[in-house]
């Protein structure tokens, strides 16, 4: 049996959307996540999770000794996640709705994360230091957040570039936050990855 465990916020805005449904047509995900150097019993937060192709192979990496939650503003990508995981016979992924500009909205416990996602995420929110901040609030020390997003500057597939971020800055952003760089993550020629520890 798979335990699902749904979140609403009040307030939740219909007209935002954190997905990122476009993974399945460009990303190798076995190889990306392979980078992630996940161990069977983790506890991963997939914030912004869209449609959960992320979750399920994290799902998978960690076992049913590990929980991957995920999280999204939008019931519907929730609802596909469920399937997903159903399909996949993933028993280790809870979900919860909440509004990642709201510091504390994910309502996981301070420092509880070995491992924390957000993968094409910021690009489509104002509040890109906010939404740092809760994936750091809820990242264990020592514990590792991988951000994934469009690259700017290249063209092709993707969002206009004025709505990207440069990588520079999201550099800063979690600098300013005390997340450490400890390398790329390798994804394709239309996005940067970047894995920080809190140490």
């Amino acid at each position: 049996m798979i335990y699902v465990k749904i979140v609403l916020m009040p307030g939740l805005s219909p007209s935002v959307n954190l997905s990122s449904g476009l993974a399945s047509q460009i990303f190798d995900l076995k190889d990306i996540v392979n980078q992630f150097d996940l161990e069977p019993g983790m506890r991963i937060a997939d914030l912004g999770s869209g449609s959960g192709y992320f979750t399920v192979e994290m799902a998978k990496a960690v076992g049913e000794g590990g929980v991957v939650t995920a999280v999204d503003i939008l019931e519907t990508a929730l609802e596909t996640v469920r399937e997903r995981t159903v399909e996949a016979g993933a028993k280790n992924v809870q979900l919860v709705r909440a509004n990642l500009e709201v510091i504390g909205s994910t309502f996981l416990a301070d420092d509880s994360q070995d491992f924390v996602l957000l993968a094409n995420v910021l690009f489509q929110n104002d509040e890109k230091l906010s939404i740092i901040k809760e994936a750091k609030r809820i990242l264990r020390p020592a514990g590792k957040l991988v951000i994934i997003d469009w690259e700017k500057g290249v063209g092709g597939l993707g969002p206009p570039d004025e709505f990207r971020t440069p990588k520079e800055s999201i550099l800063g952003f979690a600098s300013q936050e005390g997340l450490n760089y400890e390398k790329d993550i390798a994804v394709d020629a239309y996005h940067f990855g970047i894995m920080f520890d809190d140490v």
